[in-house]
């Protein structure tokens, strides 16, 4: 049987689907992360009104995109962007960055220019800061101006902490070069609110063969808590990064592959796994 979970959030989760339905597997979507507004929109929309004051966004992911523009869409171009394709230092608009293509694809919905868009290579082994941070380092000189844009869990929410988590990897980088780096929460991350008959569903596939596909080690935890009585020790999994290669291990699952993270060589992956 070729049966696969999708376990992203349920605004990527449809592509994945469709896309695996049309190779001929059965994909079910059982999205482990559930995407929130901020807690505190005041923040959020202090740093939409002060773009011009960074020469680079930096966007932990696509939610943190459609979250962050979701009440304002990207600027349009100004004279003052004429000839000014490569930072905001002279007036114009900022760099975005992108930890890989989904995020990219979301930046393009909102209207940022695809040559102000910055992402690792096509070819990257990951897609994450590390990668990120090799295409983005030229850009970054004494008097940098970062803003880093991304989530927070419920628990962070819920002690109303303004900086939110996610690429600090890279925000030392970018410190290290004599640059300065700022936050922005845009979204909430939290375990989804399973419905029994999804819970029933989950516990089918914790046994039935399919293959879980894990992208993200806080999806891990909410599994966990989600299913507390489950034995994946029979279980299935393709993660996408050594990382959730890890938590997937310390749960308990009993067959473990790894893959580059794109849509395409995931679907290599799954074709290839016994």
């Amino acid at each position: 049987m070729k049966r696969a979970v999708v376990t992203r959030p349920a605004g990527e989760a449809q592509r994945w689907v469709s896309a695996l339905q049309r190779q001929g597997w059965e994909a079910l979507a059982l999205p482990l992360i559930e995407i929130a507004p901020a807690a505190d929109p005041l923040p959020l929309r202090q740093a939409r009104a002060r773009l011009a004051d960074y020469d680079a966004l930096m966007f932990v992911s696509a939610p943190a995109v459609t979250q962050f523009f979701a009440e304002q869409p990207w600027p349009p171009a100004t004279q003052a962007d004429a000839g000014d394709t490569t930072a905001a230092g002279q007036g114009g608009r900022p760099r975005c960055w992108a930890p890989g293509p989904a995020t990219a694809r979301a930046l393009l919905a909102v209207g940022v220019p695809a040559d102000r868009i910055d992402q690792p290579d096509a070819d990257a082994d990951q897609y994450d800061s590390e990668s990120l941070w090799h295409v983005v380092d030229p850009q970054v000189v004494s008097g940098h101006r970062l803003l880093i844009v991304r989530g927070q869990t419920e628990a962070a929410a819920a002690v109303a902490s303004p900086q939110g988590n996610g690429r600090d990897w890279l925000a030392n980088q970018c410190r290290a070069q004599g640059g300065s780096v700022d936050w922005c929460v845009a979204y909430r991350r939290r375990a989804p609110a399973w419905t029994a008959q999804q819970r029933e569903l989950a516990r089918a596939a914790s046994r039935d063969g399919s293959v879980w596909l894990l992208s993200s080690s806080e999806a891990i935890d909410y599994l966990r808590d989600l299913l507390p009585e489950a034995d994946w020790s029979q279980s299935r999994a393709l993660a996408t990064h050594p990382r959730i290669a890890q938590a997937a291990a310390r749960l308990g699952f009993g067959t473990l592959h790894s893959s580059r993270p794109a849509l395409a060589d995931v679907l290599i992956n799954l074709e290839s796994m016994p």
